[in-house]
């Protein structure tokens, strides 16, 4: 990066902590670190969610995905407007009128201590993981422009959150957030710009469009049914509706953006914004993927995008070989490209078919020989199951983005990095104090007392995903490894907040047994079927909601046969 770069970076990460942290003033009190003393307007909370959803791993990792797979993982959006509004009408209000701090504190209302505990539990295993690969989305960052170690971007960005959140609180993060998204966006408009621009001059908007369709890479909308894919128009609009479903209305990450509110409309308002704004904004993070692989249709890319691999493979003997073959595949793409473009042009159908197939058979070689370089990766002491999907954008931008734009571009992947991981970690801390620590070790202490438990709560949970985030590396695209996490928990708490909304007959103890059913079937799936994790969601609810259902008809028929006889005198 150049001294301009470094600049843009620096003073934009500066400034947000800085107004962060002079919003922040006077959170002094539990309430107001915790929930900001229910103050925000419907703007900011609304911008907080879309951050707190929006990490670096949006960024670093959608993009590669729709290099690599195409715009179809926007489909694993399409549930989430149907789901919002079902929790503006029921969750949104009972929340606010419960008066409680986290979700969970609702559950012991409705139902017991102890399923209060698992539900906790489940949320603090379920975001905990997702927290370290937050952090690790950046350490990649570093890892490119810098050389570094992972571990030691790791710990250096792991630390700054936690001190940013430690020190702030809830108010320094809604604030900060509403900065980093007005800056998330700028970053984003100007990489498609840049991508534009840097294309042939004999490329027009329509052909790269073109020649992305072709190649598959703007499949948006994928309309069979497969239990086994990913992502479909099926799997995006039910399973995806439970997943957001117990994202935003079971997972205090979100949950707790919502409880800063000043009223249940702006609540809702912020809720609702995000039904608009989310899927155009994915759309947009997703296209810049596919128009980055037009790109790379007239440059050569690198046969990896990961430096550290590829520098690993170059020393072998079979890699002078691999690169003249993908040398090859390249120039026939890149012909076979130009000459679809002309047919195309020409309006001359038969050719254009004909060059179609020429042009997808370059685009399997190209496909084929990165697949043998990483299989070389691992042969050579890599890891198994080898990608350089989250290294794809991060070498465009650091080759090709001008001096200035580079720097802004990285402050976005951090500013995004922060908001994330400030939101998980606060929420983590959040749970740890208020369901575990306040409610089963120390239930009469000063509210100082707590504001301080929240404070450590913020360290060691800011320790534990610096702990967990170098295992990053091993899961492949961080998009997916993130939200396929969370779908191992997800479909358990939205099925038993199901059972303390809709189903007044149902115990406390029906919901607990319920909820460890509902797991087991998921890891189950998980285990031993190749199921779409969307499906774990609709999987896990169902099966919370039947297993208790069957534990209440069950117990209510066993009261009845021991219920006394009473005898009618003749």
């Amino acid at each position: 990066m150049s001294t301009l770069d470094w600049i843009v970076l620096f003073v934009t990460l500066i400034s947000i902590v800085a107004y962060g942290l002079y919003r922040s003033r006077g959170s002094d009190t539990v309430d107001r670190f915790l929930l900001a003393g229910k103050t925000m307007p419907w703007y900011a909370m609304a911008l907080s969610i879309m951050a707190t959803q929006a990490s670096a791993v949006t960024f670093i990792s959608t993009t590669g995905q729709s290099y690599v797979d195409g715009m179809r993982f926007v489909q694993f959006y399409f549930g989430l407007p149907i789901a919002m509004v079902v929790l503006c009408a029921t969750v949104v209000p009972v929340f606010h009128r419960a008066k409680v701090f986290t979700a969970y504190e609702y559950l012991e209302q409705r139902f017991d201590g102890k399923t209060r505990a698992l539900a906790s539990v489940l949320f603090l295993c379920s975001r905990g993981l997702a927290a370290g690969l937050t952090l690790y989305a950046p350490a990649i960052v570093l890892s490119v422009i810098l050389g570094w170690p992972d571990r030691i971007t790791i710990a250096l960005m792991g630390m700054t959150v936690v001190l940013y959140t430690a020190l702030g609180g809830v108010k320094a993060v809604t604030w900060s957030d509403v900065q980093q998204m007005i800056i998330i966006f700028l970053g984003l408009v100007a990489s498609l710009v840049t991508v534009f621009v840097l294309l042939p001059k004999s490329i027009s908007f329509p052909d790269a469009l073109y020649l992305a369709g072709a190649a598959g890479r703007l499949n948006a909308v994928t309309t069979h049914f497969d239990w086994n894919d990913r992502f479909t128009l099926w799997s995006g609009l039910i399973g995806g509706t439970f997943l957001f479903l117990s994202y935003f209305g079971c997972d205090q990450s979100q949950v707790q953006r919502y409880l800063t509110g000043s009223s249940i409309e702006q609540s809702r308002l912020s809720l609702l914004f995000n039904a608009v704004a989310k899927i155009p904004m994915q759309f947009f993070v997703l296209f810049i993927g596919a128009m980055v692989f037009v790109f790379y249709l007239f440059v050569q890319p690198p046969v990896l995008f990961q430096q550290s691999e590829l520098q690993r493979i170059e020393k072998t003997g079979a890699y002078h070989d691999l690169s003249n073959r993908y040398k090859q595949a390249f120039a026939q793409r890149r012909a076979a490209a130009e000459g679809l473009l002309e047919a195309h042009h020409a309006d001359d159908s038969s050719s254009e078919r004909s060059r179609v197939a020429e042009y997808r058979a370059a685009q399997r070689a190209i496909d084929d020989t990165r697949s043998q370089a990483a299989k070389l990766v691992e042969a050579n002491g890599g890891e198994h199951g080898f990608s350089d999907t989250n290294y794809i954008f991060l070498s465009f931008v650091t080759r090709y983005l001008p001096a200035g734009l580079v720097g802004l571009v990285i402050a976005v992947i951090f500013a995004a990095t922060m908001s994330a991981s400030a939101g998980e970690i606060n929420s983590l801390a959040t749970v740890t104090m208020v369901d575990l620590y306040r409610r089963h070790f120390r239930r009469n202490a000063s509210d100082h007392h707590y504001l301080m438990a929240s404070r450590w709560a913020t360290i060691f949970w800011g320790g534990y995903a610096i702990a967990t985030a170098g295992f990053g590396h091993r899961l492949g695209s961080l998009i997916v490894a993130v939200n396929e996490l969370g779908s191992l928990f997800y479909g358990s708490l939205l099925g038993v907040f199901a059972l303390a909304f809709f189903f007044r007959s149902v115990d406390g103890t029906a919901a607990f047994w319920g909820m460890f059913a509902g797991e087991a079937f998921v890891f189950a799936a998980f285990k031993f079927t190749g199921i779409s994790f969307l499906w774990y969601n609709v999987i896990g609810c169902a099966v919370v909601i039947l297993t208790a259902l069957a534990i209440t008809w069950a117990t209510a028929g066993q009261a009845g046969r021991h219920l006394p006889h009473h005898s009618t005198a003749n």
